[in-house]
C-alpha cells in the first residue's frame, strides 16, 4: 500500500502536466486557467477531529468575506492584540504551542483559516487573495502585532507593502518565500510544462494581478515598510530557501533575521517561540 501511493505521488504531477500540455495545443486559455486554478488549490487545511479539542477553546465566529464564510478563533487577553496567519495547507491549529505561550502572558489572540483552509470556505487561495482577506482582519481587529509562517508571512508583507496599518507596531515573518519567479520556476519543473506554456500563465497573472512573476517578489515589497521585523528561517528548509530570508531582512529597514538549523519549515520549537515572545515584549 505504501509502495502504491509512492508511486501515485511520484507519477501523478507529471500525467498531470501531461495532460495540460496536451490540453495546451487545442486550447491554450483553458489549459492556461486551469494550471492557474491547480496552483491556487490547496491539498490539505482541513480540521482533523484530534484537533478540534484545542480550536474548540476558543471563541468562534465566521466573517464574510468574498462571498464565502472565513473561520476566525478569539483567546481572550488583556494585553495587546495578536494576529496569527497560517501557511499553506495549514490551519490555525499549527499555531497551538504558541498560542499557549501568548496567553500565558494574557495577550489578545486572533486567528483565522485561510479561505480554502480549515472551517472556512472557498476553493482557491493565493497571496494575493491572502492579503485581502488579512486587509479585513487587521481593519476588524487593529492587532498591534502580525505573525505569519510560510504563505502567511507573504500575505503580510505584501499587505503592509500596499498599505501599511498604522496601528501594527510589529511584525513576524516565520519561513517566508520571496520570488514569485522561483516559486513558478519549480512549478514548472514538477509539471514538466512547456516554456510556450508557462510564458503564457506568465500573461494571464499579469492580466489578472498586474504583476509579471519576476515583478512579484517579496524582498522587494519590503523596501517600502517601515514596521520592526523579526525574521526567522531555517538553514536548511526544504519548501523555501532561507536566501529568501536574507533578501527580505537585507531590505526591510527595521529588520533583525534569526537563522536557525534543523527546524524546517515550521519552525515549531521551544527556543524558537521564545524569540517570538522576547521580541514582542521588547
Amino acid at each position: 500500500m505504501k509502495a502504491s501511493k509512492k508511486l501515485v505521488k511520484k507519477y501523478l504531477p507529471k500525467i498531470i502536466g501531461l495532460r495540460l500540455n496536451s490540453l495546451f495545443l487545442i486550447k491554450p486559455e483553458k489549459a492556461v486557467f486551469k494550471a492557474y486554478e491547480l496552483f491556487s488549490s490547496p491539498r490539505k487545511g482541513q480540521i482533523k477531529p484530534e484537533q478540534e479539542i484545542f480550536l474548540n477553546k476558543a471563541k468562534t465566529t465566521s466573517i464574510e468575506y468574498n462571498s464565502n464564510k472565513i473561520q476566525t478563533y478569539h483567546w481572550k487577553g488583556e494585553g495587546k492584540t495578536v494576529i496569527l496567519i497560517h501557511g499553506w495547507d495549514s490551519n490555525t491549529h499549527r499555531w497551538k504551542d504558541l498560542i499557549n505561550d501568548l496567553q500565558k502572558e494574557n495577550y489578545n489572540i486572533i486567528a483565522f483559516d485561510a479561505p480554502a483552509h480549515g472551517y472556512s470556505e472557498g476553493k482557491l487561495l493565493n497571496v494575493l487573495m491572502y492579503s485581502k482577506c488579512l486587509n479585513r482582519m487587521l481593519k476588524l481587529y487593529r492587532p498591534e502585532f502580525v505573525i505569519g509562517h510560510s504563505v502567511g508571512a507573504m500575505a503580510i508583507v505584501y499587505n503592509q507593502y500596499l498599505k501599511q496599518s498604522s496601528f501594527v507596531e510589529k511584525l513576524v515573518l516565520l519561513g517566508a518565500p520571496s520570488e514569485m519567479s522561483a516559486i513558478m520556476s519549480d512549478y514548472k519543473r514538477i509539471l514538466r510544462l512547456s516554456d510556450k506554456f508557462m510564458r503564457a500563465l506568465e500573461a494571464y497573472f499579469k492580466e489578472k494581478f498586474d504583476y509579471n512573476f519576476s515583478e512579484f517578489s517579496i524582498a522587494g515589497f519590503a523596501k517600502n515598510i517601515e514596521k520592526e521585523a523579526l525574521i526567522i528561517h531555517d538553514e536548511f528548509d526544504r519548501v523555501a530557501s532561507v536566501e529568501a530570508a536574507k533578501a527580505i531582512h537585507k531590505n526591510l529597514k527595521h529588520s533583525r533575521l534569526k537563522i536557525t538549523e534543523g527546524a524546517g519549515h515550521s519552525l515549531n520549537k521551544d527556543e524558537i517561540r521564545k524569540e517570538i515572545l522576547n521580541f514582542l515584549n521588547q
